[in-house]
């Protein structure tokens, strides 16, 4: 198969699992931490008018699911892309992190939230999951 081919195609998987893991983790965050009495998280009116009175605990979820959203796929990229790996993953950490920006801009978060979440659930975790996703080079330096 043509390498550009692909990565592309291995970046739309990744991209898709990644962000299905996303949704899957914070649909979970409401079951174990469910929203204080009286909002409805469901939709982003609710949530935005929820976030005053949301805790610690409420954040939890909605920080894994971007880190490990952006962990398989990068992960993912680095075991099955063809070349350019890292790159790969960077890029696709770029999308994660572009829809984190957007919700920081639309949600009134604590800064701290925000602040964490777009300074390690990103770029660090597309770098993980690359070094984790990496084939391992023989003594011969063949992969």
């Amino acid at each position: 198969m043509n390498p550009i081919l692909k990565n592309l195609l291995v970046a739309i998987v990744a991209l898709f699992i990644g962000a299905m893991a996303n949704g899957l983790l914070v649909q979970l965050g409401g079951s174990v931490f469910p929203p204080p009495p009286g909002y409805d998280f469901t939709t982003e009116e609710g949530l935005a008018a929820g976030m005053a009175v949301m805790e610690p605990k409420h954040f939890v979820f909605p920080f894994l699911a971007h880190a490990l959203g952006t962990l398989i796929s990068a992960l993912i990229i680095a075991r099955f892309a063809a070349s350019r790996q890292l790159q790969w993953a960077l890029n696709i950490s770029a999308l994660f992190f572009m829809g984190g920006v957007y919700m920081v801009t639309v949600l009134p978060s604590p800064m701290w939230f925000n602040i964490m979440d777009l300074g390690l659930a990103y770029f660090p975790m597309a770098f993980l999951g690359y070094r984790f996703g990496r084939k391992k080079r023989t003594s011969l330096g063949e992969r």
